[in-house]
Order: C-alpha cells, then structure tokens, then sequence
C-alpha cells in the first residue's frame, strides 16, 4: 500500500494540540483495582496534568498478559510469542507456541527491573503482593536457566545463542524454519539483557541471588566466546543470519562450519547494533577487525530531515522504515548518556508525533501484526514496512494499521504525551482486553488483531520502566568497557550529526481518533 500522505489530510501547525498545552486537574484519586476498560474513564487532560495514576492502571492491566500459558511457559521458563483472542469475549483462545531471543530479552529486562526494586515492575507482575515481584522473577530464571543449558547440551552447534524456538514443550526445540539456523540482531537484544539482569543481582548483596547471578555470568561469558565464530564473517562483516553445518555438533568440532545465510549482513545502526557493541566490548576480535565492524556499518547511518506542512525542518537519523521497532537498542544501552544521541531520539519523537498530528492519524505506526479475521479466526500476516517515508530509505509502507507500541520512545522521553497516544489508540473498540492492551487496529475502525504479544507490550512497559540502560552503565563501568561504549558512540553519531535542526518544535498530541465502525468492545472487557 502507498503512504496516505494525502494532500487533503494536512493542516496547518497553527490547529495541532502540543505538548505544551496547560495542566488540568487530575480529579478524584483512582480505585487500586481499575476496571479492564479503564482508558474510557480518563481524559487526555488527566494524563497531561499528571501521567503516574494512568500509568499504574496501565501497568496493572498489561500485567495480566504475564501469565502461565499466555505469555509464558511455567515449566521451562520460556517466553511464547503471544495469545490470539476470541474475537467476541476477548478470552484467550490459541497460543503462538514459539518464541525467539527478542522476546526472551523483553522478559529479562522486566526482571531485571524487578529485581532492582522497581515499584512499576511490581505493579506488572504482582500488584496484589508487590513485595513479591523480585522473587517471582528469580524463580522464572531460575527455571530458564536450565532449559538454556539443556537447549545448549542438545544443540551446541548454535554456541549459546537461541533460535526462533518452540517453546510449549518442557525442552525448547528449534523452530521447524530454523533448524541450522541463528540470528544475531535477536541474540544481542538476548545478550544486554542477561547483562543487565546480572548487574541487577549482583547488587543485592543476597548470597543466592549472587551466586545466581554468576550461572547467568557464564552464560553471557560463553556466548564471548563463540560470537565471533558463529557470526564474523571477516572484513567487518557480521552474518544477519548464520547458518550451521551440523546444530548438534559443538562449535569447536572439526565437521562444523557456520556462514552468512545469503548476503544479509547486520549492518544496521538500528537494534542490530546491540549485537556489534557486544563482539566490540566483549570478544577476542584483533583491534583492526573491532574497528571494521563500525566502518563496515558507517553506510546506513544517515542523517535526514522530517518537513511536513510547514513543519520542520526536524533532523533525525534516517530509519529503514521509522518503526517504533528499530530503536529498540536504546532500551537497553546507555546512549543517551550522548547527548547528541539523546538530543538527536528526542527529535525523532517530534518527527513520529506530529507526522502522525499533521496528517490525522489516529495512531502510531510500528512493525506490528495486521489484523484478525474473523471468518477464519487468523491473524492476516505481518506489517513490517510501517513508518515514514520521508525519512526513511523504504518508502513503500502500510499505513492502514497503527498500534499502541509505536508510542514507546515518546513515552521514553515524555510519558505525558507518550501515554496521550497510547491513550488515543485504545479507546478504539475492542483495543482492551481482559490482558490489557489489544496488538493493533486499522485507522478506519473495522478491525483489530485481537492478540497479545510481548513485543506490543512490553515495550510500553519497558519505556515507563526507564529501560536498563542503568543497570547496563553500572555493570560496564565494573568491567571497564563504559568509556569505550561512549567514545565508539559519540565518534560514530559526530562523524554524520552537527548542529541538530528543530530542537524548538514541540512533541505533538493527538488529533485524530479512531472511529466507531461497528465492533464491539469485548465482552469480558466491557466500558463501566
């Protein structure tokens, strides 16, 4: 589908609501419990004039997707992709019974924060016993740490990293597509947030948690170890994919081969950057290979500018898309302790939020499922291509389908109007359910994919938790690697980012919404 950058949807800067609009009371104080379709009961202005009461509610119902059976498996410990939803109740219907090493890394990283102590973390996880959460998540670990070594005895060949998998069995087996097959970008979305959750335990001080803490240590060491093998191809070139002789012979055996699937190479300087910074920080490499990886990535990070309707111009990094998906690395890593990198993400945000103002729509855009069918209870494929064209290097997009995850950075960098687009989103019919926030709904109202996953998810969550970035920055300073992550850092954005243009337009709130077409809400998530 071409972009709906039509020119009868622009409007002029002077009728947009900003984010500098002033602060209204919040009313009266909220029920600890909120009711599944709580979104109905605030207002835009009650978000702006105070974000943390929406915030816990919100934090409360996406809480109740982190269940055995619906986001994961109790037994092994290991994420699923997510749970489609009866199309008229909203109850949990048919499980996607496989997973992969980026939904594992959003599942640490909450752990991670709960185990630090985050009072939103608990929310999430155990809002009736909140004292509860950090040994909720360290069980869960526990659990999983054993079916990462069982998966590690039964498939060396894969070095420590994981597969897509399937994981509703007590053993996760590889993905029947991806037998003899690994990539990195997942993995190093995996590696930081084992890292994290590691820096996490090892400052509680509690023996067992330590020692805990240590097992986790090893894993991450390991995969040190085998990186390069698995993934370097040489002359700065890092495998998007691997493929493996034999998944069941080690690494190390004089029959086992790896090499790059095609001529994908993780070259981006989007979350595939995750795993660069690790076989930079942490592997064997020579130097000279270690500086080929960022000159072999220096083609694809470039500057652009957003302009739209009198707006701008707003300098950005261009995305593949602009997807809300693709900034994923700043969750985890410290980045914005560059301020030109913090400057230059917050200018993104203006560019996301007013594209979205300017042209009416009702919503953010993000790679995300399409939506259900109802005739066949199907999810209608996979959006990838969602996002700007303007400043991105695809311009051939899908613009029909908004998500409520597209509005996790700008939460990140305000969660005053952040949460004011999320809020938007899921006032739609049917975009609540009895586990919170609905995938996805088409802009004109007809329909929703009625699923919830962790990627739509808990990178809200994640954002209103801060990230790790934290806990990331503590445990690098301890092992001595934090001054090299800023100076690759700032050497890499310096050689392509100056003086940043438009840092005076303000985030933009929403002004479209999402109009009633017929659907239903749930039936188990009803308006109060």
């Amino acid at each position: 589908m071409k972009p709906i950058l039509l020119p009868s949807l622009l409007v002029s800067l002077s009728g947009l609501a900003l984010a500098a609009a002033p602060s209204h009371d919040d009313g009266p104080r909220r029920p600890a419990h909120p009711p599944c379709r709580f979104a109905l009961n605030w207002t835009q202005e009650q978000i702006l004039a105070d974000p943390r009461a929406f915030a816990a509610d919100l934090l409360f119902w996406e809480g109740k997707f982190h269940q055995d059976e619906v986001a994961y498996n109790a037994a092994n410990g290991m994420t699923y992709d997510g749970t489609q939803l009866d199309w008229t109740s909203g109850a949990r219907t048919k499980k996607h019974p496989f997973s992969a090493a980026s939904k594992e890394a959003l599942q640490i990283m909450l752990y991670a924060r709960a185990v630090d102590g985050s009072p939103e973390a608990a929310r999430f996880l155990a809002p009736d016993r909140p004292s509860t959460a950090p040994d909720l998540a360290v069980a869960v670990m526990r659990t999983k740490l054993q079916t990462y070594r069982r998966f590690n005895q039964s498939y060396p060949g894969f070095g420590g990293f994981l597969p897509w998998m399937t994981t509703s069995a007590v053993n996760a087996t590889p993905a029947w597509d991806w037998v003899n097959r690994v990539p990195a970008l997942d993995n190093g979305e995996l590696l930081w947030a084992v890292y994290a959750f590691v820096s996490a335990v090892e400052a509680t001080g509690r023996p067992s948690l330590r020692r805990l803490g240590r097992e986790w240590q090893a894993w991450f060491d390991y995969a040190r170890t085998t990186a390069a093998t698995v993934f370097h191809a040489g002359a700065g070139r890092v495998c998007a994919v691997s493929t493996i002789r034999d998944q069941v012979l080690p690494v190390s055996h004089p029959r086992q081969g790896y090499a790059c699937e095609g001529a994908g190479l993780l070259d981006d300087p989007y979350e595939g950057e995750l795993f660069t910074h690790f076989l930079h920080l942490f592997t064997a490499l020579p130097p000279a290979d270690k500086a080929a990886l960022w000159r072999a990535k220096r083609a694809k990070l470039l500057s652009a500018e957003y302009r739209m309707a009198g707006l701008g111009p707003i300098t950005v990094e261009q995305g593949y898309w602009f997807s809300s998906h693709e900034l994923w690395k700043v969750l985890e890593l410290p980045y914005f302790d560059v301020d030109l990198v913090r400057r230059l993400y917050r200018n993104a945000e203006r560019a996301r939020t007013c594209n979205s103002a300017v042209l009416r729509v009702p919503g953010l855009f993000a790679s995300v499922n399409n939506s259900t069918d109802p005739a066949s209870d199907s999810i209608s494929g996979y959006i990838s291509p969602a996002g700007i064209p303007s400043i991105a290097s695809q311009k051939d997009q899908y613009h029909e389908v908004v998500t409520p995850y597209g509005a996790w950075p700008t939460i990140l960098h305000d969660s005053r109007v952040g949460l004011a687009w999320w809020h938007r989103m899921v006032t739609a019919k049917k975009m609540q359910n009895p586990y919170g926030s609905t995938e996805s709904a088409r802009v004109d109202g007809k329909l929703v994919a009625a699923l919830v996953t962790w990627d739509s998810k808990v990178t809200t969550v994640m954002a209103l938790l801060g990230g790790v970035g934290d806990l990331v920055r503590r445990k690098m300073k301890t092992d001595g690697v934090y001054r090299e992550f800023v100076a690759v850092t700032e050497r890499e954005y310096s050689r392509v980012f100056g003086a940043l243009k438009g840092e005076d337009v303000e985030l933009c709130l929403p002004r479209g919404a999402i109009p009633a077409a017929g659907l239903d809400d749930f039936s188990l998530c009803p308006a109060s």
